[in-house]
């Protein structure tokens, strides 16, 4: 039996080997290192609806986006890519596609979906790691996110879906939602929760939870795509911009026939992608729903919804938690003969509030606190008892209890 290599084809021209097909496949799908550049990693793109219509649909109050999974065989596929392909490039007609492509004329795997009614529907490959549902999401990931968490660096994405030459399933490792849910989440949680880290909340908290929910970021970043895709100029067909007659000869001013869109990438290189993550993130909070949420969880908060990571938002809590009406400004002093006193100043009603500043001190502060309250005044002597060869260590506790009473007292 032959082997691929030892094939020729009917223009006696050599076949291609197995190798040299995954080669192909590899170069097409995955992107070559050298070229990831900060300047061109990572990158959308689009293509002109132009390259097959001459003149398109636009539909003035265009519905929501709903993505419909199809499965696609390879092998016997080429129909239905190419109808994919035509309905997808179509994204401005939005729910008014079926009136220049008619779903009669399409396989039926798609012809259900596309004559079920008025919805805005785009179909993309239906894989085992989802892929192709959240490729927007993942093409907006830095090169240093995608290799943390072990993602592969794949090629330039597009939207809306066209066509694929082979399954990416085959170079996503199994865990590829997972991944991306965690690399998506360190990406964009900067802005939903500045100055406190993502390590410093536990896997429960609501807005970390919000952060890892790919499909919660689906509708925001497909709306931000579209607006980039309408600020492009159109291509120069001679079309003018004209109410679209229909079947029985009326117009509608529901849908304009008019000139394709130019194609062009929606964001190219680390800066194009973190501007359009920003965007993403108001986009999500055009409605005041994500600021919702998030006011509604910081408002709402509970202990178990912090790691032992320290963080601002921890910081808050906490001064929230234990705050008092009672005002007390406190001063540690060293005296000769007498025990530590707090200032005059001080109005305390019980021992509550005294006891909520111990709590936030660490075992060793405690004990510095302990002792100079029960007549231990002199730094060495304190020093001594903790086993401190000098009573520097002290000095240093000393000082940050001050201000961490200060902070703790000030705002009570």
């Amino acid at each position: 039996m032959s082997t691929p290599a030892e094939d020729v084809s009917m223009t006696d021209d050599p076949l291609l080997s197995d190798d040299e097909i995954e080669a192909l496949r590899r170069e097409d799908l995955l992107e070559d290192p050298e070229r990831a550049t900060p300047d061109e990693y990572p990158r959308l793109w689009n293509l002109s609806a132009g390259s097959l219509f001459r003149a398109v649909i636009r539909a003035r109050d265009p519905k929501p986006p709903e993505y419909v999974t199809v499965p696609v065989v390879a092998a016997d596929s080429l129909e239905l890519a190419g109808a994919i392909s035509q309905w997808n490039l179509l994204w401005e007609a939005a729910q008014y596609r079926g009136l220049l492509v008619g779903t009669d004329e399409l396989p039926v795997e798609l012809r259900r979906v596309a004559g079920s009614g008025d919805a805005n529907v785009m179909f993309i490959p239906r894989t085992r790691t989802r892929y192709h549902e959240y490729a927007p999401l993942f093409h907006l990931l830095p090169r240093r996110a995608v290799e943390r968490h072990g993602l592969p660096l794949l090629g330039s994405g597009q939207w809306p879906f066209l066509a694929e030459s082979s399954s990416v399933d085959r170079y996503l490792p199994a865990d590829f939602e997972a991944r991306l849910s965690r690399a998506w989440a360190a990406t964009v949680w900067r802005h939903l929760m500045p100055g406190s880290p993502i390590s410093g909340f536990t896997p429960v908290d609501p807005i970390r939870l919000l952060a890892h929910n790919l499909d919660f970021w689906l509708p925001p970043i497909t709306r931000v795509m579209q607006e980039i895709l309408r600020g492009l100029p159109v291509v120069d067909n001679g079309v003018p911009a004209v109410p679209l007659p229909l079947a029985d000869g009326t117009l509608t001013d529901d849908v304009v026939l008019a000139n394709p869109r130019v194609g062009a990438d929606l964001w190219r290189g680390e800066e194009d992608a973190a501007e359009t993550v920003v965007r993403t993130v108001e986009a999500a909070d055009h409605d005041g729903r994500l600021r919702g949420i998030l006011e509604a969880v910081r408002a709402n908060r509970v202990e178990d919804d912090f790691s032992e990571r320290w963080t601002f938002a921890r910081e808050d809590f906490e001064r929230k938690l234990y705050r008092k009406r009672s005002k007390v400004k406190v001063r540690f002093v060293e005296l000769t003969d007498t025990i530590p006193v707090q200032g005059p100043e001080t109005e305390v009603e019980d021992r509550v509030v005294f006891g909520d500043f111990m709590a936030l001190l660490d075992e060793r502060d405690r004990q510095v606190v302990v002792l100079l309250r029960s007549g231990y005044t002199n730094l060495t002597e304190v020093a001594g008892i903790l086993g401190y060869r000098s009573h520097s260590p002290v000095s240093k506790r000393l000082k940050r209890i001050r201000e961490q009473a200060a902070r703790f007292f000030d705002e009570r």
